[in-house]
């Protein structure tokens, strides 16, 4: 396959304003941005660009999706777009690498689609995604303590039971933050019952992905209308307060992401690039 293929990014409704904001934005392999209309011409549009064939054929993007540099390229290049999108209209953000073997098998799947989509729409109008994550933070270094005690803040204890005196003080002290965390959880949950559209309870992130100090123990995404969002944010920060051991990180706002579902299945459609 030496033709380009058509990446897409999301699908929308076109508003004012929205060509001249894409005219500055580069997608992914640096490629210009387009929309392409539903085949029946109607009013949904998918934000799309040609990217290199060979770069996305099934083979060939399983050793990409290895490849954390071209990886990280991609993801930027797609948010990229997808923010730029969001700043003008809604937006229904497409998984990370949806590719179709042109511009017309756009079209036949947006016609397709349309009612699903046109509800999704109506649902995350006037809405967008915050993440909350909760943190149990680092405790303090059990040996360390266990040789303060040593020289006398222990009572006089040998510098063994002074040891495991501390390490017992460092496991209650950790179960407390978690005892706490859960509370935290629990509180946030109610908050967004009350004022989000949506939740979603997304993995906890580890390794890598865990660049913060802390362990996450709760990763999470609520949809929330745009009038919500500055009263959501106070309330769940303010749910850390008091609570020792705990960090409350609230991100946002993004396009919903954690709120959409590829068109159609959850699996590849039969028109899209092999």
């Amino acid at each position: 396959m030496t033709e380009p293929v058509t990446y897409a990014y999301a699908v929308l409704r076109t508003a004012e304003g929205l060509a001249e904001a894409l005219g500055d934005v580069k997608g992914v392999a640096g490629a210009s941005v387009r929309l392409v209309r539903e085949e029946s011409g109607g009013e949904l549009n998918a934000a799309v660009s040609s990217v290199p064939a060979q770069d996305f054929q099934e083979s060939a993007l399983r050793r990409h999706l290895e490849d954390l540099d071209w990886l990280e390229a991609v993801a930027r290049a797609h948010h990229a777009v997808i923010e730029a999108l969001a700043a003008h209209t809604t937006v229904l953000p497409l998984r990370l690498a949806t590719v179709y073997l042109d511009d017309k098998r756009v079209g036949t799947m947006l016609r397709e689609e349309t009612d699903g989509l046109s509800r999704a729409l109506r649902r995350l109008a006037g809405h967008l995604e915050w993440g909350v994550k909760i943190y149990v933070e680092p405790q303090p270094d059990a040996q360390a303590t266990g040789e303060a005690g040593a020289v006398g803040t222990d009572g006089g204890l040998s510098p063994g039971r002074a040891y495991l005196r501390a390490r017992r003080s460092q496991r209650h002290s950790r179960d407390e933050a978690y005892r706490a965390a859960r509370q935290a959880a629990e509180r946030v949950e109610a908050i967004g019952h009350t004022m989000a559209a949506g939740h979603v309870r997304h993995r906890v992130q580890q390794g890598e992905l865990a660049a913060d100090a802390g362990e996450n123990v709760v990763n999470d995404a609520y949809l929330l209308s745009r009038d919500a969002a500055a009263g959501f944010r106070t309330r769940v920060l303010e749910v850390a307060q008091g609570l020792s051991g705990v960090r409350i990180d609230v991100t946002g706002p993004w396009a919903p992401y954690s709120f959409v579902a590829p068109p159609g299945t959850q699996t590849s459609a039969t028109d899209r690039a092999p």
